[in-house]
């Protein structure tokens, strides 16, 4: 079986449902984007939190990809930092129960990082992220033996703003022979740091976006963005929402249709699900087409539900290819 190993910020997702985006305003968030935030601002957004119905969860955008290819039979490790209190434990108990490995690191002074994520009625999502331990993870602390039986290594967007720890791990992953796998992250990430995203991209061999990360990287549509990113990495894929996601593999191109749901209660953790079975597909030799499909069915089940928690009967169904 293939290795599937992953390097993310480990968080834990503070899901609140809201009606309108006047509190995301408020707090000056970037709506349907992530925006990172300190501890002083951390602790406003508790306090401003009363009174509203909270629903924890793990997260984190890696962490949330090697779930999907656990539950999906697939062979998952993760690499993350946390503190040492109840997010953290929650965080340990809850990825264990999912089958995903850890290759845990510790901060004993900072808490485990948190996602609080404001989900609206349409079930987009805008995140106020504190990475709190998650942070502090440095090139320092990557040991060479957790690359050696690696054949995929995935990597979150989010933590680039870390270019010593993103660089030392894609040196040991491609010296480990495994395929370097990038998901964009956010529009608003890649807008921060395209230069480094450009110089990632020429050592990567699969690169996950959607419309607007794909837009932000290049300056064109979907479609186009699809064809400039294939002329840096081998495998491109970009999904399209509701028009479901094209990939282009060595100038083998595919498209498939998105899996239409009843209704949509909350995106987050879609392009994370289908970043794990599309890579779990693809680990098994699949074809394009068949690795898009599978992806796509792994996000609209994920979209159905409050938060990355699916029941056992989901994934059994998830497990036996359409």
């Amino acid at each position: 079986m293939k290795q599937i190993l992953g390097i993310g910020n480990a968080l834990v997702d503070a899901l609140v449902k809201i009606d309108n985006d006047l509190i995301i305003k408020e707090l000056c968030l970037s709506r349907d984007g992530m925006t990172l935030i300190d501890t002083p601002a951390y602790h406003h957004i508790v306090q401003r939190l009363e009174g509203f119905e909270v629903e924890r969860s793990t997260g984190g955008s890696a962490g949330n990809t090697l779930l999907a290819v656990a539950c999906l039979g697939g062979a998952a490790t993760f690499i993350g930092k946390r503190g040492r209190d109840s997010n953290g434990k929650f965080y340990a108990r809850e990825r264990g129960a999912q089958g995903v490995q850890p290759i845990a690191l510790y901060d004993d002074e900072l808490p485990t990082g948190v996602a609080t994520t404001f989900v609206m009625p349409d079930g987009h999502r805008t995140f106020a992220t504190y990475l709190g331990a998650a942070a502090t993870m440095h090139a320092a602390e990557l040991r060479e033996e957790w690359f050696a039986e690696a054949d995929y290594f995935f990597i979150e967007g989010y933590l680039v703003q870390n270019h010593e720890l993103i660089d030392t791990a894609v040196n040991l992953a491609r010296q480990a022979g495994a395929k370097v796998c990038l998901d964009l992250a956010s529009w608003n990430i890649v807008e921060a740091d395209r230069d480094f995203f450009v110089h990632l991209l020429k050592k990567t061999d699969i690169v996950f976006a959607n419309e607007e990360e794909a837009r932000a990287m290049t300056g064109l549509p979907a479609r186009e963005a699809l064809e400039a990113l294939a002329q840096h990495c081998p495998t491109v894929v970009v999904k399209l929402g509701a028009q479901g996601a094209c990939a282009i593999e060595r100038g083998r191109r595919a498209e498939v249709p998105a899996v239409s749901v009843p209704e949509v209660v909350d995106t987050t953790g879609a392009g994370d699900f289908f970043a794990g079975g599309f890579l779990l597909r693809h680990a098994q030799g699949a074809d394009l087409e068949r690795c898009l499909r599978q992806g796509a069915r792994c996000a609209a089940a994920v979209i159905q539900v409050l938060g990355t928690k699916l029941p056992d009967s989901v994934w059994d169904e998830l497990r036996h290819e359409q």
